[in-house]
């Protein structure tokens, strides 16, 4: 309880600080009560509009929420710092991490030609020759291309644009399940996240049209291998969300393309409906290397200005050596044959676990990308459960708003081979939870 933890500051922002103090060295938990503002300012020693500002700050940047009567308590998932995903126990095989294979990745060879002398790069911060490969790469997938631009990853490049484009407080709609990085980074730029409920092809329009009328002023969705879903929109499904899009044309739409060469699907994506505000993000790490911090987008001109605009005062450009690394494996033949190599070998684990589990009678989830979404009654009871067969899975709180529980199972490094056992592991858990519950 916050009783427990002096609260201390005669500013607001000191006193916000001290809260913030609290809760990431763990004295204030989750759902741990602060004072009432004006208890806290008599104790103080100062006005109650001191207080009030400090609670309003750190509502704001996710840290507390208001439960109305209820209070202000400590968040659920406050945005001190990044959640670190849990050690994974001595012994047991982990599925939970969402990783490549390394054993499907390229070698990272440093470019031998590296920047001459001590000089900036901001006139020219993109390689001509990686901006033209990433249009090759991109354009054909009817993604426009006229516009382009380079960020340190997706979650650089999306978080840059929401600072931009947003003020603390606007609503973002977020798919539910979804990416658990993205929710926290929402969280953390003091922006709310509106759900948008996900199923096989992706984000649903009904829930879409939700998240508008409720005032989202940006969508940030995954048009393929959707974390943890594994959903991909299907043609009907994109021209769905359009139609619903095309009635906010000053929301900026943000697609997470993070998978694309290995997702195991085809694009359909959103920004060929000729909306006014969008971008078109693709990564790199999951198929040529998870220490490449690098993204490509394609976007509006009004976009490329903004992000840029904001990365000039900042990082100001990519480095050029990890340019020069992506375009030598972008264009390297045998690093092309690698990555469809590991696509198809992709979809080979997710659908023989899907098979597995669908002999069993076990609904299951993941029509693309490296991940197989599990709805389950109670997350614990089968993570626990599974840990005790020597199996460590995501359970899916991290990645839920609103939605259902479920677990995230991760077959980047799960044969085909080992596919019966988990299924068969994972029913025996599943028999042992009905049990518990009654059937």
């Amino acid at each position: 309880m916050a009783t427990q933890y002096a609260i201390s500051g005669t500013t607001a922002k000191g006193i916000a600080s001290s809260v913030e103090r609290g809760v990431a060295e763990g004295t204030l938990g989750p759902g741990a009560a602060l004072p009432p503002v004006r208890r806290l300012a008599d104790d103080l020693g100062v006005s109650p509009g001191t207080v009030a500002t400090a609670y309003k700050e750190l509502r704001q940047r996710g840290i507390v929420v208001t439960r109305g009567r209820g209070g202000t308590v400590v968040a659920a998932e406050p945005a001190v710092a990044s959640r670190r995903p849990p050690k994974v126990p001595e012994g047991l095989r982990d599925l939970s991490g969402g990783h490549p294979d390394p054993a499907l990745l390229p070698a990272l060879v440093p470019p031998s030609r590296l920047s001459p002398g001590a000089r900036s790069h901001r006139a020219a911060p993109r390689l001509a020759r990686l901006e033209e490969a990433v249009r090759d790469w991109i354009g054909p997938d009817g993604v426009p291309v006229e516009h382009v631009t380079f960020a340190h990853g997706a979650l650089d490049l999306i978080g840059r644009l929401l600072s931009v484009e947003l003020r603390p407080g606007d609503a973002v709609a977020m798919e539910d399940p979804g990416y658990h990085h993205l929710l926290d980074l929402v969280t953390a730029l003091g922006l709310r996240s509106v759900p948008v409920t996900v199923d096989d092809e992706g984000v649903r329009p009904e829930a879409l049209d939700g998240a508008l009328r409720a005032g989202a002023r940006a969508l940030v969705c995954s048009p393929r291998a959707q974390n943890p879903y594994g959903g991909r929109f299907s043609a009907a499904r994109r021209d769905a969300l359009v139609e619903v899009l095309r009635d906010a044309p000053d929301v900026l739409v943000v697609e997470n393309d993070h998978a694309s060469a290995v997702a195991g699907a085809p694009l359909r994506t959103l920004t060929a409906g000729g909306l006014p505000r969008w971008v078109h993000v693709r990564t790199v790490s999951k198929f040529l290397g998870t220490d490449l911090r690098w993204a490509a987008a394609a976007c509006d001109a009004t976009t490329l200005a903004r992000h840029d605009g904001r990365m000039l005062l900042t990082s100001g450009w990519v480095s050029h050596l990890l340019q020069e690394t992506v375009h030598g494996l972008l264009t390297d033949d045998g690093t092309r044959a690698l990555v469809a190599r590991a696509q198809k070998t992709y979809e080979e684990r997710r659908t023989a676990l899907l098979e597995e589990f669908g002999f069993r009678g076990i609904e299951a989830h993941g029509v693309s990308g490296m991940n197989v979404w599990v709805p389950v009654r109670d997350e614990s009871d089968v993570v626990n459960g599974l840990r005790s067969y020597g199996w460590w899975v995501a359970s899916g709180a991290r990645f839920r708003l609103a939605s259902g529980p479920g677990v995230r199972i991760s077959v980047a490094e799960l044969e085909p081979g080992d596919a019966p056992r988990l299924a068969s592991d994972f029913a025996a858990v599943l028999g042992e939870s009905e049990a518990t519950y009654g059937g």
